[in-house]
């Protein structure tokens, strides 16, 4: 571009990214900024008045800082993006970017951006130079729109068990944060306020309600008369001392798991427990049969003494 230095017009922007305002006071007039944007030319507009300076598809990246750009100063990208940039697999592959202004900001949704006027706008946290909404708030901005149970299980499901939220913050948040679309996530919290920790657990609660079978309790550590420490079943039901163990390959079968494992079920035969272990696809694939396993271990540890153990709440 004559008279242009293209990389002056690269330091100035946000990977690639620009105003078109700020092309024009770097000295390209905003009608030669759109023809260059034109089907063919060497850049692109994803979102009004936001360039991109090059030809080729977008990276993700880009499209982050375009839709911050175009949001405006203190917008805060959230739900999928902010969770998959604070490490949650379960956001992989997010479409949109979903970015949170002050309620007083004048802007609207365009093209692949979601904006959401809040005023609760959060303290960002900046990660890789990206401002993102604290995890609790991110997880739920992102399962409010998800709507379908089996995604909003898994991320909740994975913010929980990787330690990267609490199940009180995200109860703390889903109580004071807007109410649309709260439905399902409300509904896979109260779960995991009973203690399940994975989305094989979720599932496992549905399948014990089928039982009709007294309660479990989920994760809690379980201790002989000489305060011995047994194991950590996955649900314990305390009428019958009956433990269940969800064992997946993932968790249970490699490297020295496979071993940890017999040693856990050499422990709970000899505390006299009797066990059921379930493979995780087979609560969605064959939950009638696990049904009736778990209602024949339930008689088979009723006609046998209670072993006497004692639960406690894991640590945390």
């Amino acid at each position: 571009m004559r008279g242009i230095d293209v990389l002056e017009l690269r330091r100035h922007s946000r990977h690639g990214a620009i105003r078109v305002a700020e092309l024009e006071r770097l000295g390209v007039p905003p009608p030669t900024a759109y023809r260059r944007c034109r089907p063919g030319g060497p850049w692109q507009r994803p979102l009004p008045g936001i360039v991109i300076l090059g030809d080729a598809p977008p990276s993700r990246r880009q499209l982050v800082e375009a839709a911050l750009l175009y949001a405006g100063p203190q917008a805060v990208v959230t739900g999928l993006e902010a969770c998959h940039r604070h490490g949650l697999r379960a956001a992989s592959g997010a479409e949109t970017v979903h970015v949170l202004v002050p309620h007083d900001r004048k802007v609207k949704s365009s093209d692949y951006l979601i904006v959401e006027r809040t005023i609760r706008l959060p303290t960002a946290v900046p990660r890789d130079g990206v401002p993102l909404a604290p995890r609790a708030r991110a997880v739920l901005d992102a399962c409010r729109r998800l709507r379908a149970l089996d995604p909003c299980r898994a991320l909740i499901a994975e913010a929980v068990q990787c330690g990267q939220v609490s199940p009180v913050e995200l109860e703390r948040e889903l109580a004071f944060g807007s109410q649309r679309g709260t439905s399902v996530p409300r509904e896979v919290l109260r779960d995991v306020l009973h203690g399940a920790h994975s989305v094989a657990e979720l599932d496992g609660i549905q399948v014990w309600r089928r039982t009709g079978l007294p309660s479990l309790a989920w994760n809690v550590d379980l201790y002989d008369q000489n305060g011995q420490f047994v194991a950590r079943p996955d649900g314990w039901c305390e009428e019958v001392g009956l433990a269940w163990e969800i064992d997946s390959y993932e968790y249970h079968f490699e490297r020295d798991d496979y071993a940890r494992t017999l040693k856990r079920n050499a422990r709970y035969a000899a505390a006299g427990v009797v066990l059921v272990q379930t493979l995780p696809n087979r609560l969605r694939t064959e939950p009638d049969a696990v049904v009736a396993e778990l209602l024949a271990a339930y008689r088979a540890a009723a006609n046998r003494p209670r072993p006497r153990l004692t639960p406690r709440a894991a640590a945390s």
